[in-house]
C-alpha cells in the first residue's frame, strides 16, 4: 500500500515537472523560461562540453552528464519523476571528430544499443539518429516533447519580420535559392545557402551557420547577399529546430549581407524582440517564408 501512494505521489508529482536535455547555446534558457513560467519544475540534464554552466542558474535541479551516456540522463531524469522532456541546443559535433574521441566520449550500454541495434540496418545520418536516441529514451519512460512548445513566441512568423524591406532581386534570390536550400536538408548536408544574383555562394556543412556566413562574407567582398536557412522536410520537431539570433545577425552585418530568410512557423529568433530590433539598426531584412 505505502509503495502504491509512493508511486502515485510520483506521477503528480511528474505531472508538474519537465525534463530539459540541453546543449550549446541561449535556446535552453528560452526552453527553461518558457517552462517555468507556465509553472512547471524544470529538471535539466546538460550535456558536458555542450551546455552553459550558467544554464545551472535558471533551472529547479541542473546535472552535468556524459554525452554519449544516455542511461545516466534517464536515471537523474526519473529520479524526479520526470516522463516528458525537451531536447534542445547545439551539441558540437567537430568535437566528437577529435583523435581521442572513444576515450572522452565512452558509451554506456544505451548507446551501443542505439548504434548496433536500432540502427543496425539504417544510415546513421542525424535525423536517424536522433528518432533512434528518442526511441531508446522512451523504452526508458522519457518521451521527448515538441520543441517549441514553451518558446512559441520566438517562432519565426510568414512575411517581412523587420521594417528594413528586401529589395526586388533580393526576391528573385529567395526564389531560385529556396528549393536548394530544402533538397540540401533532404539529404542532411546543411539547412543554410547564401546567395546572390541567382548563384550560390556558399553551402552549410559540418562547420555550422556561424562559419558558413564568414565564408560567403570572404567569397562576396561586394556584399548584399541574401541568407537562407530552413527546416528539414517533414522536419520533426522534437529536435533540431532551426535557429537565428543577435548574434547571426552581427555576423551578417560585419560580413556585407543584407537579407535573412527563415522558415516560418519552424525557425525560432532567439530573443525575437531584440533580434529585430538589432537586425532594423544594421540594415539587415528579415523574411519569413
Amino acid at each position: 500500500m505505502i509503495s502504491k501512494l509512493f508511486s502515485f505521489e510520483r506521477k503528480c508529482s511528474g505531472a508538474k515537472t519537465i525534463g530539459l536535455i540541453a546543449g550549446q547555446g541561449r535556446l535552453p534558457f528560452l526552453v527553461a523560461e518558457g517552462a517555468k513560467a507556465a509553472g512547471l519544475k524544470v529538471i535539466c540534464v546538460g550535456l558536458a562540453d555542450n551546455a552553459e554552466p550558467q544554464l545551472a542558474d535558471k533551472v529547479d535541479v541542473f546535472y552535468d552528464v556524459a554525452i554519449a551516456r544516455p542511461a545516466s540522463w534517464i536515471r537523474k531524469l526519473k529520479k524526479h519523476g520526470v516522463t516528458k522532456t525537451i531536447m534542445v541546443g547545439r551539441v558540437a559535433k567537430s568535437r566528437l571528430f577529435t583523435p581521442w574521441r572513444i576515450l572522452k566520449y565512452l558509451p554506456d550500454w544505451r548507446s551501443i544499443r542505439i548504434y548496433y541495434w536500432r540502427l543496425r540496418s539504417k544510415d546513421k545520418q542525424n535525423d536517424t539518429l536522433l528518432s533512434a536516441l528518442a526511441e531508446e529514451l522512451a523504452s526508458g519512460g522519457i518521451i521527448l516533447e515538441n520543441s517549441t512548445m514553451y518558446c512559441k513566441e520566438h517562432l519565426a512568423t510568414a512575411g517581412v519580420m523587420t521594417k528594413t524591406q528586401p529589395g526586388k532581386s533580393v526576391e528573385d534570390d529567395i526564389e531560385f535559392g529556396w528549393n536548394i536550400v530544402k533538397k540540401l536538408g533532404e539529404i542532411d548536408i546543411g539547412q543554410a545557402i547564401a546567395v546572390k544574383e541567382k548563384e550560390v555562394i556558399a553551402v552549410e556543412a559540418l562547420e555550422g551557420t556561424a562559419k558558413m556566413i564568414e565564408r560567403a562574407g570572404q567569397l562576396c567582398k561586394a556584399g548584399g547577399w541574401t541568407l537562407l536557412k530552413t527546416s528539414k522536410p517533414q522536419q520533426d520537431m522534437r529536435f533540431d529546430v532551426p535557429c537565428v539570433g543577435p548574434d547571426t545577425i552581427k555576423s551578417l552585418s560585419e560580413n556585407q549581407a543584407g537579407c535573412l530568410v527563415v522558415e516560418a512557423d519552424k525557425t525560432i529568433i532567439i530573443d525575437k524582440p531584440d533580434t529585430i530590433e538589432l537586425a532594423d539598426k544594421l540594415g539587415i531584412a528579415i523574411l519569413g517564408r
